[in-house]
């Protein structure tokens, strides 16, 4: 059986939670506080030496790290990564893009508010990464015109990656009431069969 190693706060987390749902795959589900540094013991190290979740362990005890690569691991030859060439590279592209100009700026002011607290020295920090979400919120709001999803005209592992720390942007301060297109395909998302809330594990 698959194992994964996660944490029920992680947008990330809950990419790979998500997908294991949609694609009815069994699976054991191992909780850890990062808060507490319990992805940085010796024990975990040996498994991810990254020390972050979800990794995810395999049956055979191979170890899959990054929650991307995790979710195009368990889509593949599923309606979840499309196999047309170029529609597949536009899902890595969206992929690319959530780690890289979105996460850091959608899901870190949700980590420092929530884990950390306004009090702590990275609340420095909030206002010119909010910024930085509204930029990615904004291409995501201009690549919407016209379509329903991300990727070719299906729900895939691209939606998957930015509704995951998108449908909670507020939590991190970053509104999305002025993208329109953003919360019709929120919603969209929300409403796939087999859908279940961050807070599910």
């Amino acid at each position: 059986m698959l194992t994964l190693y996660d944490n029920l706060d992680s947008g990330n987390g809950y990419k790979a939670r998500l997908l294991l749902a949609q694609l009815a795959l069994p699976y054991r589900r191992i909780e850890l506080d990062i808060d507490k540094g319990e992805t940085r013991t010796p024990a975990f190290l040996a498994k991810n030496p990254n020390g972050r979740i979800p990794t995810l362990e395999l049956e055979d005890g191979t170890f899959l790290a990054e929650s991307n690569a995790i979710m195009v691991y368990l889509a593949e030859g599923t309606r979840f990564l499309p196999a047309d060439r170029v529609e597949r590279a536009q899902a890595l592209q969206w992929l690319f893009f959530e780690q890289y100009s979105h996460e850091p700026y959608v899901a870190t002011p949700r980590y420092i508010i929530k884990h950390l607290g306004r009090d702590h020295a990275r609340a420095a920090e909030l206002p010119w990464r909010i910024e930085r979400g509204h930029q990615a919120l904004r291409v995501m709001e201009t690549h919407l015109a016209g379509r329903a999803y991300f990727a070719g005209k299906r729900y895939s592992v691209a939606d998957i990656a930015l509704y995951a720390y998108t449908h909670v942007a507020h939590e991190g301060d970053v509104d999305i009431a002025p993208y329109a297109r953003v919360r019709d395909w929120l919603a969209r998302v929300a409403a796939e069969p087999g859908h279940i809330p961050i807070t599910q594990g």
